[in-house]
């Protein structure tokens, strides 16, 4: 949430705020604040698809600043999209706002991205670190409140709200932490900050009471809105020429609304007595108070001030201490999960893309710099995301597909034909296990009449939810999805299809590994014996791809696919010459770890360099966004499957600089192998990877969505894949090369 216009007048009133040297202390911090704080305010690449290394290395040196001060960080998490829809309307703006800025990015502008692993990256950092953290099921601000409050400690965010929390600890703005820099002694670090709280504000206004804060909020708009009539209250007041009230400013005119309404409101003493000239002022009829006439002004003022409400209790206090019990929020609509899947959401454990589809039976999309013109780049990993929401609607035992949870309610469609929609919510969990993460797609799932019937976004259709169509004996089950069309945003309708390999939602923790294994390969196109002799903690990264290889379109070209698996290499490398790391046992004969850094080296010099005056490959940029967007959702599978395999190193899995540097190397006419000399290690890596990737994307393979489908599989027809190369080999040398690889300890590898 967010407080228009509340920022700029209280950074613009330094006395609000108080110089301290903040140490020793719990500190809560709004995890999605900080993470986009830190991409945008150091520069991080936006136009090439991010440098997630780059994001980790600046993650973990702020959290090692914290630790230097003695500094105990909790951090909490947004989860998916409210229950009660108040803010739908402005992530929708939000969405098409993005759409628009990642055109502008990829001609060159200016705009804010966020590269889309952002979030996954921000998250195994922090436990990697062990960091605290928990995701809440929707909006995370009043818990943040609750948590900092019963705690007596203060809050670290961007977000203009926490001007009206009334918090004892006080509210730290993350523009002015200054972590980057540390003062004092070795045995006595602190971070200088400004701190704020209610006390000082209201001070200012003459002792106004701090109950009011809230109402100021909800006048001026948040992301939740404004009230429809309160522009008609504004104008009436003219509180851009109110003077009166207790301010320490009296006698001087208000320099903007938002003072000329505190200036107002502290002239009452009470909210309940602002409420009641608020119904005299709108001429409202029957009871005063709080309330105020039902369906009035005053009425819609009191249930927007409750956002900001503060309880006793904080459930998120009892997730951080010894219970570990996932958080069960009213009105969060996930009571009725079972707990492993409450406690992986908490957990940060499922993406808020299968939340929403589970809550809400809607899912948005992340935007991208790609090419515009083209379909957007999460068409390819649709069949990803309808074999999770396939998963999803297997609730119980009954044969007909029960959707989220929750009762069924008979709609009437088009011609009377009945339909039904689901009313349930409920979020998703587990429990971290192994480590893992993947990605997975279901064989033949997606026909012309499944990609969506693109239409204008309104709030009539932002209402609909998952559909059961009444189709004979069998009901499909829907999910919309919010995603671009060209330069807009649109609402899809996206078909729920359950994998061939039975699995039911609320037992699912109770499979074996090998059937939650073999779901996700089903989904992916792929036999488990292909990746026999592929490294554990690399087998998402060569099914991953070669998914994209299969389905992307246009059809990836051979050196986008060189310039991705030289980008693995590289990441290889580079976890490997990490200070503490923990190096894999690779039988290469006469392995040379100097030659192997040198190699990364090479590598790392053809990144593309801030400041150059080349334009953005649009093409590369946008296959690599398909490769991301598969990868985001194949991780929203694997996590919804407990992680059946390792998760990758996110922040050394994907650098978008330096693969389009890459790619720019060898669209030049200059050979991959040319980068890799004298590395022994780095170069059979790069062959094995590659073939892996290619026998893995062939349209051939049995479990492909491709194979034996004709132009069913996507509703177009598409060249075959070309440039068989080295795929073309027998699979006993590909074998033999990731023999040479692998130790035979790998499998219990946790990556």
């Amino acid at each position: 949430m967010g407080v228009q216009g509340l920022t700029t007048f209280v950074e613009g009133n330094r006395h609000f705020l108080q110089d301290v040297r903040f140490r020793d202390s719990r500190l809560v911090i709004d995890g999605c604040s900080l993470y986009f704080r830190l991409y945008f305010n150091h520069g991080l690449d936006q136009q090439h698809g991010g440098d997630y290394d780059d994001f980790a290395r600046l993650l973990i040196r702020f959290l090692s600043a914290l630790a230097a001060c003695n500094i105990q960080p909790y951090v909490v998490l947004d989860g998916g999209i409210d229950p009660s829809d108040k803010k739908f309307h402005t992530l929708r703006q939000r969405l098409q706002s993005k759409i628009r800025e990642g055109d502008r990015i990829s001609h060159g502008s200016n705009g804010s991205v966020l590269p889309i692993l952002t979030r996954s990256v921000f998250i195994q950092i922090l436990i990697q670190r062990g960091v605290p953290l928990v995701q809440c099921p929707a909006e995370a601000d009043r818990e943040i409140a609750i948590l900092a409050h019963q705690w007596n400690c203060p809050v670290l965010t961007n977000d203009s709200d926490f001007y009206i929390f009334d918090l004892p600890g006080g509210y730290l703005p993350l523009s002015s932490f200054q972590w980057t820099n540390l003062n004092g002694k070795a045995s006595d670090r602190y971070i200088s900050a400004l701190r704020y709280t209610t006390n000082s504000l209201c001070h200012w206004f003459g002792g106004m009471n701090r109950e009011l804060l809230p109402l100021c909020a909800v006048l001026t708009g948040n992301d939740y809105g404004t009230p429809k009539d309160a522009e008609t209250l504004l104008s009436r007041l003219d509180v851009s020429t109110l003077g009166r009230g207790g301010s320490k400013g009296k006698g001087r005119a208000p320099t903007s609304r938002i003072e000329g309404l505190l200036v107002w409101l502290s002239s009452f003493s009470s909210s309940v007595e602002a409420l009641e000239e608020v119904s005299r002022l709108m001429g409202e009829e029957g009871g005063t108070g709080k309330r105020g006439q039902k369906g009035g002004l005053s009425s819609k003022l009191w249930a927007g001030m409750q956002e900001y409400s503060i309880t006793p209790q904080s459930s998120l206090a009892r997730w951080f201490s010894a219970g570990k019990r996932a958080p069960r929020l009213q009105a969060s609509g996930l009571a009725q999960l079972p707990e492993w899947l409450l406690q992986a959401a908490a957990q940060g454990l499922l993406p808020p893309f299968v939340v929403d589809a589970l809550v809400m039976r809607r899912a948005l999309l992340i935007p991208q710099v790609e090419n515009s013109k083209l379909p957007s780049s999460h068409c390819s990993a649709r069949t990803i995301r309808q074999a999770v929401y396939g998963i999803l609607q297997q609730r119980g035992q009954d044969n007909v597909p029960r959707g989220w949870g929750g009762s069924v309610q008979q709609l009437r469609g088009p011609g009377g034909a009945a339909q039904a929609t689901r009313g349930g919510r409920g979020q998703g969990g587990k429990g971290r296990g192994g480590g893992n993460r993947g990605g997975s797609r279901a064989q033949g799932i997606v026909s012309p009449t499944q990609q969506g019937v693109n239409v204008g976004v309104s709030n009539e259709q932002a209402t609909g939810g998952a559909i059961m169509h009444a189709q004979g004996s069998a009901a499909q089950i829907c999910v919309e999805e919010y995603d671009r069309l060209e330069l807009n945003l649109k609402k899809n309708e996206v078909e729920a299809h359950p994998p061939r390999t039975p699995v039911c939602l609320d037992t699912l923790n109770q499979a074996s590994v090998a059937v939650r294994l073999g779901v996700l390969l089903e989904v992916l196109g792929v036999k488990e014996s292909a990746l026999s002799t592929v490294p554990l903690h690399l087998r998402l990264a060569v099914t991953v791809t070669g998914f994209w290889l299969r389905e992307a379109t246009p059809t990836p070209s051979q050196h986008q696919l060189q310039a991705l698996v030289l980008g693995m290499v590289y990441g290889e490398l580079s976890w490997n010459n990490q200070p503490g790391a923990t190096h894999h046992h690779y039988a290469v004969p006469q392995l040379n770890w100097a030659a192997e850094r040198n190699v990364r080296a090479v590598l790392d010099q053809q990144r593309v360099r801030r400041g150059e005056r080349r334009g953005l490959d649009i093409g590369g940029a946008h296959s690599f966004s398909q490769w991301q967007a598969c990868l985001w959702s194949v991780l929203g599978l694997d996590e919804l499957l407990l992680l059946p395999l390792p998760e990758p190193r996110l922040s050394w899995f994907f650098s978008g600089t330096l693969v389009h540097g890459l790619l720019r190397y060898l669209k030049e006419g200059r050979a991959a192998e040319s980068l890799l000399a004298g590395g022994s290690l780095s170069g059979q890596l790069y062959f094995s990877l590659l073939d892996a990737v290619r026998n893995c994307g062939s349209k051939a393979h049995p479990f492909s969505s491709s194979a034996g489908r004709g132009k069913t599989g996507r509703g177009r027809g598409r060249k075959r894949r070309r440039g068989g190369g080295r795929g073309a080999q027998g699979t006993e040398e590909i074998d033999n090369r990731f023999a040479l690889l692998m130790n035979e300890e790998e499998s219990d590898d946790d990556c």
